[in-house]
């Protein structure tokens, strides 16, 4: 794939070389092979598609989706919530690259970084189309809606997630301007933000899991559990993604030295998808060993309810998939080169896995039975997934161009300063 040979710009000021950083930056997300066009021909039509539904979703209202007054939480905020997680996976190859000086991961490891800024926006792109009203999303600026801050947890989760995209395109932002000029960066202005970064990450999961956890009327997620299980779940689904990610950059742009990192990640996901499946179980203990009037979600959720049993499949389809995928992860030879297709096959069972027990398996429960004690069923609609799929795509095409724009930084890794 050709690029732009990089060359020192010393005699220019930040006035005439940064808009230059920025064109170069536009031409290399849009130069490519014949493949990169496909694929990006590919998401921008699953995207507009998804655009035209979410366009008909605001002109004839959320009577579109399958909601409703018992479920009034679906499918956008399932995602939402995989999302966040997805965007504080990231920070697992921030941790050794930055804690603990692994050189090869300091290297790549701004493939994570800019897998949080796509999913974060992605984040935003599922609260507006949950929104339903999107022209009332003025209410949720500080210092221009009724924000409600600091006594509303969403309030928080607003601050947050923006914050932690702002730390992340500053610090993409800034390493790939230095490496533009052909310097080396200058630690102070990016490694603090660096370590921010980490304790942002975990930030975010939490106050999300804050966010329905302190909802008293809904006994699904009063668990003190919750923000531990989706910081687990977030480091099995966040590396798995990365992993599979950079053996596709590996086998389309030739970038070395990428072996290490995914041996490193994945080493970390045999850890956490074993700690997730701990608090899963740990929960289930609690709620069908104990017994009493608020295991019906729970029971809802695993066995069905008076004969309605849509959410049976999708939940034993995630706990299947999770063991596999641990089992597989476990096996000393996923490690080896010679078996890639395992581990790509483990990183999507535990990614999928991930995403239907943090969004279909966690969201949709905590409304039934609801308060009132109905059952009503929720099954997403067509809509609902059409925009669900176009906002992934979306989300995909900030990532892709992030990458190629990213791809001499990966291909020249000696301008990083090492903190060892």
């Amino acid at each position: 794939m050709s690029s732009i040979p990089a060359s020192p710009i010393e005699n220019e000021t930040h006035i005439t070389s940064y808009p230059k950083f920025i064109g170069r930056s536009l031409w290399l997300a849009t130069e490519g092979s014949f493949a990169f066009y496909a694929w990006m021909t590919a998401l921008t039509a699953v995207f507009l598609v998804g655009a035209n539904a979410w366009a008909n979703q605001v002109a004839g209202g959320m009577i579109g989706t399958n909601m409703t007054d018992q479920v009034s939480w679906g499918l956008y905020i399932a995602n939402f919530t995989f999302m966040v997680g997805l965007a504080a996976g990231g920070v697992m190859m921030v941790i050794p690259a930055y804690l603990y000086h692994d050189r090869k991961m300091h290297d790549v490891v701004i493939i994570g970084e800019l897998l949080a800024i796509a999913a974060i926006a992605m984040c935003l792109m599922f609260v507006m189309a949950d929104l339903g009203r999107p022209d009332r999303f003025w209410h949720m600026v500080p210092g221009i809606g009724k924000f409600n801050w600091p006594i509303s947890m969403l309030t928080w989760d607003v601050i947050v997630l923006n914050g932690y995209l702002l730390i992340n395109m500053h610090i993409c932002g800034y390493l790939l301007y230095m490496r533009f000029l052909g310097r080396k960066p200058n630690p102070v202005w990016y490694v603090p933000f660096v370590m921010l970064s980490i304790v942002w990450a975990i930030s975010i999961h939490t106050v999300t899991a804050f966010l329905y956890c302190g909802l008293g009327g809904r006994p699904f997620w009063n668990t003190a559990l919750l923000a531990p299980r989706f910081l687990a779940s977030a480091f099995v689904s966040g590396p798995a993604f990365i992993i599979v990610a950079m053996i596709f950059i590996k086998k389309l742009t030739g970038v070395g030295g990428l072996d290490q990192p995914i041996g490193t990640l994945t080493k970390i996901i045999r850890v956490t998808i074993l700690i997730n499946l701990l608090m899963v179980a740990s929960e289930l203990f609690t709620e069908f060993y104990t017994g009493g009037s608020h295991v019906s979600a729970a029971k809802y959720l695993f066995f069905g309810l008076h004969g309605k049993t849509a959410l049976v499949p999708w939940t034993w389809t995630a706990i299947a998939m999770n063991l596999i995928a641990a089992l597989l992860f476990l096996w000393p030879g996923v490690l080896m080169f010679k078996w890639r297709p395992v581990l790509v096959t483990a990183c999507v069972m535990a990614f999928v896995g991930a995403w239907i027990e943090k969004g279909m398996g966690l969201i949709v429960p905590g409304f039934i039975p609801s308060t009132l004690h109905e059952i009503v069923e929720y099954v997403p609609s067509q809509l609902e997934w059409k925009v669900t799929v176009g906002i992934w795509a979306f989300g995909l095409m900030i990532f892709t161009i992030a990458i190629k724009t990213a791809l001499p930084t990966l291909k020249r890794t000696d301008f990083i300063d090492n903190q060892d």
